[in-house]
């Protein structure tokens, strides 16, 4: 489901072995992720709010995000969540049964 939220803090984090992408409005989700279990918990605060799209590809190339797991969690999701190609509406296809 899409969504137009946009987050100003964006960061991965490690929970039963797995790293994934979170999403924040507020730096002090760190607290939060702590005391649920996360591990590896590496969040930054963006210069401005963007949809979650955006704001993942704007921290796969910082440098704290370089090694293998964080790349790995933000690949995925980028592919994942990657927008999909509209369809263009083109003339219909129609077999016809040769007697």
């Amino acid at each position: 489901m899409a969504t137009d939220k946009l987050f100003n803090v964006v960061g991965v984090s490690k929970l039963d072995g797995e790293y994934k992408v979170r999403f924040a409005t507020d730096i002090m989700r760190i607290k939060v992720l702590a005391k649920h279990g996360h591990e590896d918990i590496r969040l930054c605060e963006l210069d401005t709010a963007l949809p979650k799209y955006e704001a993942v590809k704007a921290i796969q190339t910082m440098d704290e995000y370089q090694d293998a797991a964080a790349q790995s969690a933000i690949s995925e999701y980028l592919e994942d969540k990657a927008p999909k190609a509209s369809k263009q509406a083109g003339p219909a296809v129609t077999s016809e049964v040769a007697a």
